[in-house]
C-alpha cells in the first residue's frame, strides 16, 4: 500500500473565528469550506505560543517553547532539534518547504530536503525583546497603529509579491514531482504570509466585500482589561494613538479580503492535485500559526492567550479522514505525531514510528480525524516574548482556560459559555476550587523563575551577537554574515538548453505523457 502524500497549507495570523468555515457570516473561504465539507474540522485547536516563530518551531518539533528555547521571534531554532520534516524523511518521504517558516539561525531547512523560497523575515537576532527594559517600545519592529491607518487596497505589496512566489513555486513543485522519476510520497508545506498585517489587499479581493457590511469589534470596556492586554495596548500604541471606527472597519476589510486571497491559493493547490490525479492519495491539512485579535479587547495582532489570538483553524481531508467536526481541545504540538500516524498508516512496519530522538509534547489526532474517539481534551501553551517581563502559561482543559503570569492576576474562563472571555472566574467563589487546582498545576508543570532566567540569559547573549553582526556587511558576497536562505535556481538545466536533446525535453516535461493515438 503506497503511503499518502501530505500537503500542509499554512496561513499567517488567521483566526478561525474570521472564516466562513467556522461560521463567520461575512468572510468568504469557499475552498477551506470545501475541504471541511469532505473532511474533519477541529473546533478547539490552538497554537502552543501566540507568536510567529515560536508557534512554528513548536509545531515542527512537537515540543514546547521551554523545551526547545523558542522564546520569541529572534530565538535560534537549533539545528539539533528533530522536526517533523526529519521524521517524514526517515519514513520515506520527499520533504519540500515553500514560504514562510521564520527560521532563525544558520540552519534554514531543518530537515526539509528542498526549500523553494527565501523567508519573508530576517533570520538573525535583530528582533530580540529585552525583558530588562520591558516597558520600552522598540519602534523598528514592534507593531503599531500605522497599519490601521494604512489599511486599504493596492496593486501590490511586499507581502503580495511573496505569496505570489509561494503559490507559484508550490504549484510548480507539484507539477515537477508528477513529471519526475522519484516515486516517493511527498510532504509539501506551502506557507503564506497573508492575512498577516499590514491589512492591504489587491482590488479584486477587496472588491469582493461590501465595506459597509464589515463587522466591527465587539463591545469591550477597556477599563476591565487584564494587565497583559493593557501591556499590549501600550506596546502597539492603541492606548495613545488609538484607532477610529472607520480605521477598524478598513483594517478588517483588508484582513477579510486577504483571507479570501489565501483561500484562493488553497483552492489552486487542491485543483493542481486533482489535475495530477493525486487528490485521492493526498492528505491535505490547512491551519495557521496563530490568530489576530482584530480589535477585540481594544487590541490587534496576537501575543496573548485570548481566543482570537491563540486559536487556529485546523481542517484535514483525504484518504482515511472522516467527515466530521472534532470538539476536542488540541494544538500544534499534536501535528507531528498526527503526520507520523498518517505516514505509517497501513505500512509494512505495522505503523511503527521512527525513533524520535526526543520526547514530544502532543498526541496524535489521527484517531479522531479518522472517525474514532479521543479521550484527551486539553492542551497547554507558553509565551515568553515581547509585552511581558515574565513567562506566561496557559492550560485549556474541557471548557475551561486558565492563564498565569507571575506579575498578573490569574485568568479563568469558561470559553464554551463565554467565548469572548468577558467574565474572569478566577475569583468567583463557585470556581475557587477549580482555580486553586489550576494554580497548583502551573507550579507543578513549570518553574517560572528558572524559565525567566533562561530567557534573560538568551536575550543578553543574542543582543551581543546582533551588535557584532550589525558591524559587518550583510550582502550576497558575505554569506557568513547573513543567514537568510538562498534558494537554488539551476537555470542551466531549465526548459531547453544546448546540452539537452530538444526532441526529448518536450515529452519529458509534458504531463500526462503523450500516448500516440490518444491525442
Amino acid at each position: 500500500m503506497r503511503k499518502p502524500n501530505i500537503v500542509l497549507v499554512m496561513a499567517d495570523q488567521l483566526a478561525p473565528q474570521f472564516t466562513g468555515t467556522y461560521g463567520h457570516p461575512v468572510v468568504k473561504t469557499p475552498h477551506l469550506d470545501a475541504l471541511a465539507a469532505r473532511g474533519a474540522r477541529f473546533d478547539a485547536a490552538y497554537c502552543h505560543s501566540p507568536l510567529c516563530a515560536p508557534a512554528r518551531f513548536t509545531m515542527l518539533a512537537g515540543q514546547s517553547v521551554s523545551a526547545i528555547g523558542a522564546w520569541d521571534n529572534a530565538s535560534e531554532f537549533a539545528a539539533s532539534t528533530p522536526t517533523l520534516a526529519h521524521h517524514l524523511s526517515r519514513s520515506g518521504y520527499r520533504t519540500v518547504l515553500s514560504g514562510k517558516m521564520h527560521f532563525v539561525g544558520p540552519d534554514q531547512r531543518h530537515g526539509f530536503e528542498e526549500r523553494l523560497t527565501t523567508d519573508i523575515y530576517p533570520a538573525d537576532f535583530a528582533w530580540t525583546p529585552n525583558w530588562e527594559q520591558a516597558d520600552e517600545r522598540i519602534d523598528k519592529w514592534y507593531h503599531n497603529m500605522d497599519v490601521l491607518q494604512d489599511a486599504g487596497h493596492a496593486v501590490t505589496t511586499y507581502q503580495l509579491d511573496y505569496d505570489e512566489e509561494v503559490g507559484h513555486t508550490s504549484r510548480r513543485k507539484l507539477l515537477d514531482m508528477a513529471r519526475d522519476a522519484d516515486d516517493r510520497p511527498f510532504f509539501l508545506c506551502a506557507s503564506f504570509i497573508h492575512p498577516h498585517d499590514p491589512y492591504v489587499a489587491r482590488p479584486e479581493w477587496w472588491n469582493q466585500y461590501d465595506h459597509d457590511a464589515i463587522d466591527l469589534p465587539d463591545d469591550f470596556d477597556v477599563a476591565t482589561a487584564d494587565p497583559h492586554t493593557l501591556r499590549i495596548r501600550h506596546g502597539i500604541q492603541a492606548d495613545t494613538v488609538g484607532f477610529t471606527e472607520e480605521q477598524a472597519r478598513m483594517a478588517r476589510h483588508g484582513y477579510y479580503a486577504n483571507t479570501s486571497y489565501v483561500d484562493y491559493w488553497l483552492g489552486q493547490l487542491v485543483a493542481t492535485l486533482e489535475e495530477l490525479g493525486q487528490l485521492d492519495n493526498t492528505v491535505i491539512l490547512a491551519t495557521s500559526d496563530h490568530g489576530d485579535m482584530l480589535g477585540d479587547r481594544g487590541v490587534w495582532f496576537k501575543m496573548s492567550f485570548h481566543e482570537r489570538s491563540a486559536r487556529v483553524p485546523l481542517v484535514m481531508a483525504g484518504p482515511g479522514v472522516a467527515n466530521r467536526s472534532v470538539p476536542n481541545v488540541c494544538s500544534h504540538l499534536d501535528l507531528l505525531p498526527t503526520l507520523l500516524d498518517i505516514a505509517t498508516e497501513g505500512s509494512a512496519d505495522g505503523g511503527a514510528w521512527p525513533d524520535l530522538g526526543a520526547d514530544i509534547g502532543g498526541r496524535s489526532l489521527w484517531e479522531s480525524a479518522s472517525g474514532g474517539h479521543d479521550d484527551v481534551n486539553e492542551t497547554t501553551g507558553e509565551y515568553t516574548a515581547e509585552m511581558t517581563s515574565h513567562p506566561m502559561f496557559m492550560i485549556r482543559r474541557g471548557p475551561y482556560k486558565y492563564i498565569h503570569c507571575d506579575t498578573d492576576e490569574p485568568l479563568l474562563y469558561n470559553v464554551a459559555d463565554d467565548p469572548l472571555e468577558r467574565t474572569n472566574l478566577a475569583a468567583d467563589p463557585d470556581h475557587a476550587e477549580l482555580a486553586a487546582d489550576f494554580a497548583a498545576e502551573v507550579v507543578t508543570r513549570w518553574d517560572s523563575d528558572a524559565i525567566r532566567d533562561r530567557v534573560l540569559d538568551s536575550q543578553r547573549a543574542r543582543r551581543v551577537l546582533h551588535d557584532a553582526m550589525s558591524n559587518q556587511p550583510m550582502t550576497a558576497t558575505a554569506p557568513a554574515v547573513s543567514w537568510d536562505h538562498q534558494p537554488a535556481n539551476d537555470v542551466a538545466n531549465h526548459y531547453v538548453r544546448n546540452h539537452q536533446d530538444w526532441a526529448e525535453a518536450g515529452p519529458r516535461m509534458r504531463f500526462p505523457p503523450f500516448v500516440p493515438g490518444e491525442g
